[in-house]
């Protein structure tokens, strides 16, 4: 039995609870601005670059010549390379979307040609820029920005660097928050309204038709215990951000302290046709019989 919303945010909350069921609070994030390799530096938008932090090890490196098809040339004239060992950075955040741009420019002039310095790059462990060759993308000493979006629900934002082809680099750093992402708070109570003490059990998988391949090889899932029979998930507005593209069987399921099931859905669903701007932060409650 559903209480307090109607069938249209109810199948929200089925795709969602998979997507990213973890208890959190919608929170604003400050902008992270990191200078790699240099000093704190103000650019010419008047945004505060703060020193380099937050990574693992390395090196650093400086240019002093001209970087082109930037305003802030500045800003590309010190970079972190990695050494013999993937370069991370780490950085505290909230839960929540990002977009997460990054700052290149190849400098060295020993390795300003095709193929000379190519690395892969990948942010909370998924990899967004596969052999990215900064030359062969941008020429010698000029700006390259890349971007991408990511759900972080850890905690924290991780950004790592591989080597394919000598040492990768980085000029700059840009984790902006995309959205303070809504909740979704669903109640578990047995008839005499007493909450049910279990646990909310999600998992998505990929589907397709016969004879066809899906577009996403991902498979989450998880299990949130209840807090006074409630679990609390985050309306997520681009579920691309999880690699979630394509069709998609969504299996929500309650289980009590014993391991009793005691509440199933599957549905089958498709990121592309979900939307959720506008979508505030609700409430259902589900009753449901005990063993």
């Amino acid at each position: 039995m559903l209480r307090g919303a109607n069938v249209k945010k109810f199948l929200f909350f089925s795709f969602l609870a998979a997507a990213a069921c973890t208890p959190a609070m919608a929170q604003t994030q400050q902008p992270i601005r990191i200078k790699c390799g240099g000093s704190a530096y103000t650019d010419s938008l008047g945004q505060a670059w703060q020193a380099d932090y937050g990574f693992n090890g390395g090196r650093t490196g400086k240019y002093n010549g001209t970087v082109s098809g930037t305003t802030d040339p500045k800003l590309y004239q010190t970079d972190r390379l990695s050494s013999g060992t993937p370069l991370v950075y780490s950085f505290p955040v909230v839960t929540g979307t990002y977009h997460v741009n990054l700052y290149f420019a190849e400098t060295n002039s020993m390795l300003q040609r095709i193929g000379a310095r190519v690395f892969n790059v990948q942010l909370e462990g998924n990899i967004v820029f596969q052999n990215l060759d900064i030359y062969a993308a941008a020429g010698a000493n000029n700006a390259l920005v890349r971007g991408a979006d990511v759900l972080v629900t850890d905690g924290r934002m991780n950004i790592e660097l591989d080597n394919v082809v000598q040492n990768a680099e980085i000029d700059a750093i840009e984790i902006i928050q995309t959205v303070a992402m809504p909740q979704m708070r669903l109640t578990f109570i047995y008839p005499d309204g007493t909450p049910v003490a279990g646990s909310l059990n999600y998992q998505i998988t990929p589907s397709a038709p016969a004879g066809t391949t899906t577009t996403s090889a991902v498979s989450i899932g998880g299990s949130q215990p209840l807090v006074s029979g409630q679990a609390t998930c985050l309306l997520l507005n681009s579920p691309q951000v999880l690699g979630l593209v394509g069709p998609l069987n969504v299996n929500l399921s309650l289980t009590d302290g014993s391991g009793n099931l005691l509440w199933q859905v599957v549905l089958a669903m498709n990121p592309s046709n979900i939307n959720f701007t506008g979508v505030e932060s609700t409430t259902l409650q589900v009753v449901v019989q005990k063993h």
